[in-house]
């Protein structure tokens, strides 16, 4: 079992940033490409970004990209995701995962979420 534990969320103005932080615990959380998805009101849950269990590997939305970083420290057991240049639209509620397999997943653990908004 992995836990995943996000923080980092809240409130902020349009054009500002915030920075996630998910917290692994249990087994071996370098083990596991992880990666962040996003949750809007009366959407479907959507990929954000991945990275790989090296780190060497990232992936992006097209709707993020240029914006917002994904980052890991598995010495930490906590990966990151930088946000930068926030619209209206990326409000959601934020969720990291990991997967063993690959970043494409399927994700086999979720953390809880962490509440995104930003106003305009």
């Amino acid at each position: 079992q992995v836990q995943l534990v996000e923080s980092g969320g809240g409130l902020v103005q349009a054009g500002g940033s915030l920075r996630l932080s998910c917290a692994a615990s249990g087994r071996t959380f370098s083990y596991y490409d992880m990666g962040w998805f996003r949750q809007a009101p009366g959407k479907e849950r959507e990929f954000v970004a991945g990275i790989s269990w090296r780190g060497d590997r990232t992936s992006y939305a097209d709707s993020v990209k240029g914006r917002f970083t994904i980052s890991r420290d598995n010495a930490k057991n906590t990966g990151y995701l930088q946000m930068n240049s926030l619209k209206p639209e990326d409000t959601a509620v934020y969720y990291c995962g990991a997967a063993r397999l690959r970043i494409a997943g399927p994700y086999e653990y979720w953390g809880q979420g962490t509440q995104v908004t930003v106003s305009s």
